[in-house]
């Protein structure tokens, strides 16, 4: 019993439950309503020695004094041991407004050893088009620790060339978005499903009449709405509130070897196989039975199904099973004789490879 349990603590079987219904906001975007990446460089000054003295560092620090109208002498090699060139990024939200702040992340490219006490100066992020969108300064929270000794051993805990300063840029310039414009709006699946598609395009047209809603593909339903805003911010309220029961997902297995996890899904089944590991035996069968109605009566055959496992651990190395056995079966067989997660992973493969599975075996 103890190794039993042992694998299914190292065995990850996660099946899918029944299906149940969902808002549309929860699994689905609504077309050109999305973050944009922004990105820049700048200087982190204040640090407590832990900065660096790199070549970019230094004409970075000379170009940030010219700017006040500083200028070193020709030749001149500033000791900066307390500055640090960084890399700052931060994700712009759909309809961020000037004025508003939104969190950065940065990030040391040269050689410091931490950016804890550290300030970040006045650094322009700038998004794809090359445009400013917002402006990051401020001091930043590193959760990180580096300790170095003479000697040259340390200790590093988490990652100290790392912070992040919340609210530390301000929104400079707002991203035009699509939505206002054209009489449709456009929802894109976050995992298209032709089957998911059609259920949602049902769903709204079941609400506000037929051909409201049409899916274009796997991924996107276009839906009818108004031109005013006013009104589409509530219209878009309403319909990304709606439930509706998406499809099953396919029959996937997802072996991850370097942790032993195994994510099974409920729709994989087995075909008939026969297959050799070790000295196991595992014989699984399902057996249909045939129920008659008494005579002279208005009953129906019923046909009903019991599953047979037989688990036996010897000399025998032979795998049996037929068609029509859950995955979910074979494991259960396994794990009652305490095989280790890498056999099942090896019958898995072996299944798969002789095209005894239906569904997918990804291996990560």
């Amino acid at each position: 019993m103890k190794k039993i349990i042992l694998i299914l603590c190292s065995i990850t079987l996660i099946f899918s439950p029944i299906a149940q219904s969902v808002r549309i906001k929860d699994v689905a975007m609504v077309q050109g309503i999305r973050s944009n990446q922004l990105v820049g460089y700048g200087l982190v000054v204040g640090l407590p020695g832990t900065g660096e003295s790199t070549r970019y560092t230094e004409q970075s620090f000379k170009a940030m004094l010219a700017n006040f109208g500083i200028q070193l002498e020709s030749g001149l090699k500033p000791k900066i041991k307390n500055v640090a060139a960084v890399v700052v990024h931060a994700e712009l939200p759909a309809f961020s407004k000037p004025g508003q702040t939104i969190d950065i992340t940065v990030s040391s490219v040269g050689s410091a050893g931490s950016l804890r006490g550290g300030t970040l100066l006045q650094t322009f992020l700038k998004g794809a088009d090359g445009n400013v969108y917002a402006i990051g300064q401020g001091s930043l929270v590193v959760g990180g620790l580096g300790v170095e000794g003479l000697d040259g051993s340390q200790v590093v805990i988490n990652t100290p060339t790392v912070g992040r300063i919340p609210n530390g840029a301000s929104v400079e310039r707002s991203v035009p978005t699509p939505f206002g414009n054209g009489d449709y709006i456009t929802f894109n699946l976050n995992e298209p499903d032709f089957t998911s598609a059609k259920r949602l395009s049902d769903t709204i047209n079941n609400l506000l009449g037929a051909n409201t809603a049409n899916a274009m593909d796997a991924a996107s339903i276009r839906v009818l709405a108004p031109r005013d805003i006013s009104q589409r911010v509530s219209y878009l309220s309403e319909l990304e509130n709606l439930e509706f029961q998406p499809a099953d997902t396919s029959a996937k297995i997802i072996v991850n070897s370097r942790t032993g996890t195994i994510v099974i899904g409920k729709n994989v089944r087995l075909r008939a196989a026969a297959i050799t590991h070790g000295n196991l035996t595992v014989t699984i069968a399902e057996n249909q039975q045939v129920d008659q109605p008494e005579p002279l009566t208005n009953g129906e055959t019923v046909v009903t199904n019991q599953t047979i496992i037989d688990v036996a651990r010897d000399d025998t190395r032979a795998f049996v099973f037929d068609p029509g056995v859950s995955l979910d079966d074979l494991v259960r067989a396994i794990n009652q004789v305490g095989a280790a997660p890498g056999d099942l992973m090896a019958i898995l493969e072996a299944l798969k490879q002789v095209g005894a599975i239906d569904g997918q075996l990804i291996v990560i």
